[in-house]
């Protein structure tokens, strides 16, 4: 097998990789990269791809997708909830940015129908290559690859992982079996996250803190995801003040209860979500702020939706909470929030008198973690590292080869020949 980088080694961004073996050609993911600007991968021709496999449905991972569906149908490998999500997040992509986009929604809609369901656990061919979908614990739907070509080498794409079980999800499945070569993120490479569960402990003290104060909590939450694993904990500890979902949050979470048995948990979600109510409008949106609340809602990054509007309302009280629980992009306005404690209105900078607080509710592994995957994977297997800041990949390159494992970080349209 030869392995090609088309995005995503130095970076979290238009993840991208193109897989050959002796008579195929499998492209994994095929995201963007997040700016004000929408970056895109290396070019590939649709006519020289033999399918496409999408590891879960954040737009960096799947953001460019569409593009090889303007006039072929290539097979489309991805599971339900994937398929559901990314049909989601890319029409509201396309709402946002199209036009910056090299594709509209019929193009969305025909890599849709060309798709083909496989769910964690299961094997099947595409030419000479056996692949197999594995759990990777990071969001719901979300997958690992592992490729065999005909010769027997096995190749272990992880996409986005978290090794640890949380409300929502269980933790990445790591029977790999022997591996010669791995692709593995490295978002979180030197950095650990807090223990789960005093961090749930911390963030539900803090948010009745407010409550109990007569004050209000925005919860600002990447809409598939962390919008619904917020809600499972406050589920979890009896939470008995009013909650409120809103945005897109609210379609991703009815497709969710769908699919609730694939969850970890899915008794916990389903009273999750009777526990919660959503605006119909924005009379709701304005009366649901008279009283004590939380209100989970998009753009997790504070960039937009309809977290703004709230944030607008309740930033100017010091009785009120601000409780970030996603990864801030730098430059982002979360970003800018938290490092100074400020937002922008309507183009000024106003100080934010509400309590601001960043709860580190991840779903990537922590350094621990990443290590755990790399003893897991082995050390005859060659490591790939990517989808991370150069800095943090280097440390944990050299963390690892110094107990013998063959770490380096993957380079930009570079192509490696494995097996």
């Amino acid at each position: 097998m030869k392995i090609t980088f088309l995005g995503g080694t130095d970076s979290v961004g238009r993840s991208a990789i193109l897989v050959e073996s002796e008579n195929t050609k499998l492209v994994l993911d095929y995201g963007v990269a997040l700016n004000h600007i929408p970056g895109f991968p290396a070019h590939v021709s649709p006519r020289d791809i033999d399918g496409i496999i999408l590891t879960h449905a954040h737009l960096d991972h799947t953001g460019a997708a569409p593009y090889f569906y303007v006039s072929k149908r290539t097979p489309l490998y991805l599971s339900t909830l994937t398929l559901e999500y990314t049909d989601l997040l890319l029409k509201d992509f396309l709402r946002l940015s199209g036009y910056y986009l090299p594709y509209e929604t019929i193009e969305v809609e025909n890599m849709v129908s060309s798709a083909k369901i496989i769910e964690p656990g299961m094997e099947f061919e595409v030419g000479d290559l056996t692949v197999k979908f594995l759990n990777s614990g990071h969001i719901p739907g979300s997958i690992q690859v592992v490729l065999e070509d005909g010769g027997g080498s096995r190749l272990l794409y992880t996409g986005d992982i978290n090794d640890i079980d949380t409300r929502l999800l269980s933790g990445a499945d790591l029977n790999y079996g022997k591996l010669d070569a791995a692709i593995m993120e490295a978002t979180y490479a030197g950095e650990e996250h807090p223990e789960r569960s005093k961090l749930e402990k911390e963030f539900v003290a803090e948010v009745y803190s407010i409550l109990d104060d007569n004050g209000r909590v925005l919860i600002p939450a990447f809409s598939v995801g962390r919008a619904h694993e917020v809600i499972c904990i406050l589920s979890a500890y009896n939470f008995d003040y009013p909650v409120y979902v809103d945005g897109m949050a609210v379609k991703a979470g009815e497709i969710l209860l769908k699919y609730s048995s694939k969850l970890r948990d899915g008794g916990l979600f389903r009273r999750a979500w009777g526990m919660v109510d959503w605006p119909s409008g924005w009379r709701d949106r304005k009366n649901l702020l008279k009283k004590p609340c939380v209100i989970v809602s998009p753009a997790g990054m504070l960039k937009g939706g309809l977290a703004v509007f709230y944030m607008e309302r309740l930033m100017g009280k010091p009785e009120n909470g601000i409780f970030l629980v996603s990864y801030q992009i730098p430059g982002t306005p979360g970003d800018i929030l938290l490092k100074t404690g400020k937002f922008i209105v309507r183009g000024k900078a106003k100080q934010v008198k509400a309590r601001v607080k960043h709860f580190d509710f991840s779903s990537h592994a922590g350094h621990s973690g990443l290590v755990k995957i790399i003893e897991k994977i082995g050390v005859d297997a060659q490591i790939f590292l990517m989808h991370g800041e150069p800095a943090k990949m280097a440390k944990l390159q050299s963390l690892t080869e110094e107990r013998g494992y063959r770490c380096i970080r993957a380079e930009l349209l570079k192509t490696y020949e494995i097996g």
